[in-house]
């Protein structure tokens, strides 16, 4: 079982703030579209092929993996991606929050296993260690709300 967490200040000194509510947009747009937020070339199409009022069904093409996940929406508070089809299989979610000072923070965390690997075993291991170094999910997150900002000056958001 693969574990991860990290969390990340939304509005940290010296940056353009964010409302929760243009996070959350950020949020829904990555879900929608990964391609306007991860680096070029890594994911070469997304398509939502079914919505509804509480979640999104895509199909996407990331780092050479073809991908359906169904993605649940609880509305400004978390994006949950479920992998349908590809290695991995459990839930990563993205979470808004306020924390004990009133500030507004991003969390991801994960619980996954790899489809047809041995729990726990090197290919697990190595998939932990990836989500844990520093250019894991944290980076991920920081990079969501650099580029949230982005499209906010762009008036996407």
């Amino acid at each position: 079982m693969i574990y991860s967490s990290a969390t990340v200040a939304v509005n940290p000194e010296g940056e353009i703030s964010l409302t929760r509510a243009q996070a959350w947009e950020g949020l829904v747009l990555k879900a929608r579209d990964a391609r306007l937020f991860l680096p070029p070339g890594l994911c070469t199409s997304c398509e939502v092929v079914e919505e509804s009022t509480t979640h999104i069904v895509r199909e996407a093409m990331i780092g050479g993996t073809n991908l359906r996940e169904i993605i649940a929406f609880e509305h400004e508070s978390k994006v949950t991606f479920f992998q349908a089809t590809g290695p991995r299989e459990g839930a990563i979610i993205n979470e808004l929050f306020e924390d004990e000072d009133g500030a507004l923070q991003l969390r991801f965390y994960c619980f996954l296993g790899l489809r047809g690997k041995e729990p726990d075993g090197p290919e697990e291991r190595t998939e932990q260690a990836q989500f844990d170094s520093d250019q894991g999910y944290k980076a991920a997150l920081l990079s969501t709300l650099k580029r949230t900002r982005e499209l906010m000056v762009e008036n996407w958001i």
